[in-house]
């Protein structure tokens, strides 16, 4: 107890923060971020309604337990064998100074026990005035803001001493989650928690219920935030990944991220000028080896710092259907095989196009470019649609897909950096793409903490299998429902627009940038014209023009010779054999593809016809990231994939729930495109 620091020392707050100086990646500064400290509020002056509310919400037996409650650790230690982790409703007010001031934020069974023994010694040593002064004047709120007088100026924009009941309850309801429920971000979020700090307060003896009627949180007017421009959404999902990268320091850091300016500007004005009314929007742009070029998580980040480029989930539509082609080709399909489009009915569900027509016998190619729901329903149905779920596992998508029929038209929810990173894989000729955003972080005596270090590649699909699904990519750019996508270079892409324009979707590649796009509503409702290829390609379109103007025209490499030990006797260059290539390639009129010529791809057949993806199953990301790889060879004998359409397969899948009807889930799709 003799060791602790004095009070005076403990005061001072020297050890609460640490300046990071966030830069791009040729070094200009993005943004600076350390602590804000108000006034130090002496425990007299704190108002009485700040201290009861933090009390309650945070402590409620505070003025009784020697520093540690025995209630809140049992409960907590019944959690931790529970769950496996600890949650912080265990730790008294003295517990969390004693963690703010000696240790780190690790939740483990010692850390626990040191935590509680600094909690009986700091009690010991200081009254509980002492201890809730401190506390006060400490605790993070969010925002930078360190202490009552910090926060209350951040959001009320005035000393904390003047903080009424309402004001007191928002900033008590803070420390649980300070980004959940800061009032900048979400001010209904925030007053929420006010209410229930409230009824906590009255449960507690603090207030009387006329007194919490009387301070309605509803009432309370918040102080705007300093403008804050987009690069906002990149640092705060940059930023927390230093803790896995670097070891602990309070030394001042530089961080020299991923973020071209000029790329970031420019996705910046492509979502804002072209985004909807009421609508939002975002964008995610990876180079070739997964670094982050531009990120857009908003169109107003004071407004709001949800990041739909990163936490959003939304259903993709056709977007989705690149896993549907991608297993068609590994199948032994070719962008040349021809398929039937026509009525289809699934287990009871009968998926239309968007057209409400159908145009009979059509190739891959074009099935893909018109984004023909049938005709995905097809493969679906034949390959198995828990083989197409393993294939968006297998390119990255961490969420759970669901394996009922309209599956196939996008209508699992998914986050736009995990489909932007599947089609890079594609553009990445079938290797897979991490993306990143942190190059390396040096101290301000230019001390290197970390530098970047590219990953093992791992091949997701074999490379003429990504060569057929990039012809089928480029066609729908060409003559498809992207068209508005084109940008006077070689691009490929695909279109995504869900039941009653809800959401659009762009994602494409073009010279090493692959980007992503997503424009709706966040509350889902429907936007009149939204289409992937309107609005969301004309993002794309704007941002891509700029994003690659300084880059080199690349011609995508859609002619991938097989293996010599999958070539058929006809396709052996040694066997004297006239090769299918050098026919040209012609759709029913006798007119040619406005693609060109893919005849010569090798598509060998990967493993038993109709047979799940490797992996399988929807591991977490960290484990999905590890095991990455490509598709073993066939085993000796296996047969010659054809270009018809095979033969039809059961497919197993759990029965539906009985609030969703087979025939068309709720939420789902009829059409998308």
């Amino acid at each position: 107890m003799t060791q602790l620091p004095s009070y005076g020392e403990l005061a001072r707050r020297n050890d609460l923060g640490q300046m990071i100086r966030v830069r791009s990646a040729d070094g200009r500064l993005l943004v600076s971020i350390g602590p804000t400290f108000g006034q130090w509020i002496p425990y007299e002056q704190i108002p009485a309604p700040m201290r009861a509310a933090m009390i309650a919400v945070e402590d409620k037996r505070f003025r009784s337990h020697p520093g540690v409650d025995p209630i809140g650790i049992a409960r907590s230690f019944k959690v931790r064998l529970q769950t496996g982790h600890f949650t912080q409703g265990g730790s008294t007010i003295t517990q969390q100074l004693a963690r703010n001031i000696f240790l780190t934020n690790s939740r483990t069974f010692g850390r626990k026990a040191r935590e509680a023994i600094l909690a009986l010694a700091l009690e010991r040593k200081f009254s509980k005035n002492q201890i809730l002064e401190l506390y006060l004047n400490r605790v993070y709120f969010g925002g930078g803001a360190y202490g009552i007088d910090a926060a209350s100026r951040t959001f009320f924009g005035h000393s904390a001493t003047r903080l009424g009941l309402g004001e007191a309850t928002i900033i008590a309801g803070l420390v649980k989650a300070p980004s959940n429920y800061s009032p900048t971000a979400d001010v209904e979020a925030a007053r929420g928690r006010a209410d229930v700090v409230l009824k906590s307060m009255v449960d507690n003896g603090f207030i009387s219920a006329t007194a919490a009627a009387s301070a309605d949180p509803a009432r309370i007017v918040v102080q705007p935030s300093e403008k804050q421009n987009s690069i906002r959404y990149f640092t705060d999902w940059a930023l927390p990944q230093l803790d896995t990268l670097i070891d602990e320091t309070s030394d001042p850091i530089d961080v020299y991220t991923t973020i071209d300016t000029r790329m970031q500007a420019a996705a910046d004005r492509a979502v804002n000028a072209n985004a909807p009314k009421g609508a939002q929007g975002a964008l995610v742009a990876l180079d070739r080896d997964g670094a982050v070029r531009a990120m857009i998580g908003g169109r107003d980040y004071v407004n709001s710092i949800y990041n739909r480029a990163t936490q959003a989930q939304r259903q993709p539509g056709s977007a989705f259907k690149l896993f549907v082609y991608l297993a068609a080709l590994e199948s032994g399909m070719k962008p040349t095989t021809t398929l039937v489009d026509e009525p289809i009915t699934i287990e009871g569900w009968t998926p239309r196009n968007s057209t409400r027509s159908y145009l009979g016998p059509v190739t891959l190619r074009e099935a893909f470019a018109r984004s023909i729901n049938t005709i995905s329903a097809k493969i679906g149905s034949e390959l198995g649609f828990s083989t197409i779920a393993d294939m968006a596992h297998r390119f990255g998508i961490t969420g759970q897909i669901s394996t009922y029929p309209s599956m196939v038209l996008g209508t699992s929810d998914v986050r736009l950096i995990d489909m932007t990173r599947a089609y890079a894989a594609v553009a990445n000729k079938g290797v897979g793409v991490l993306p990143y955003a942190i190059n390396r972080v040096v101290t301000a005596d230019g001390r290197l903490l970390y530098r970047h270090e590219r990953t093992d590649d791992r091949v997701l699909v074999a490379p003429w299998v990504a060569a057929g699904m990039t012809d089928l990519l480029q066609t729908a750019v060409l003559s498809g429902t992207g068209r508005a996508a084109q940008i006077g270079r070689p691009v490929a892409g695909k279109t995504g627009t869900t039941t009653s324009n809800k959401d659009g979707w762009f994602i494409g590649f073009s010279s090493g940038i692959t980007t992503g796009v997503w424009l709706g509503r966040d509350d889902a409702r429907p936007i009149p014209g939204l289409q992937g290829g309107t609005a969301p390609a004309r993002v794309f379109h704007d941002f891509m023009v700029a994003a690659v103007a300084n880059r080199p025209v690349e011609q995508f490499e859609t002619e991938v010779p097989m293996p010599d030990w999958q070539l058929s006797p006809e396709e052996d260059p040694y066997a004297n054999q006239a090769f299918a290539g050098d026919t040209p390639l012609v759709d029913a009129d006798g007119n040619p593809l406005p693609s060109q010529s893919t005849e010569g791809y090798s598509y060998g057949q990967q493993q038993p016809y109709g047979a799940p993806a490797q992996p399988q199953g929807p591991p977490d990301q960290t484990e999905l990231d590890r095991i990455f790889g490509g598709t073993p060879p066939p085993r000796e004998g296996a047969p010659v994939p054809v270009e018809r359409f095979p033969p039809s397969r059961p497919t197993e899948r759990p029965a539906p729930p009985p609030s969703a009807p087979a025939d068309q889930p709720e939420g789902r799709p009829e059409f998308s495109q």
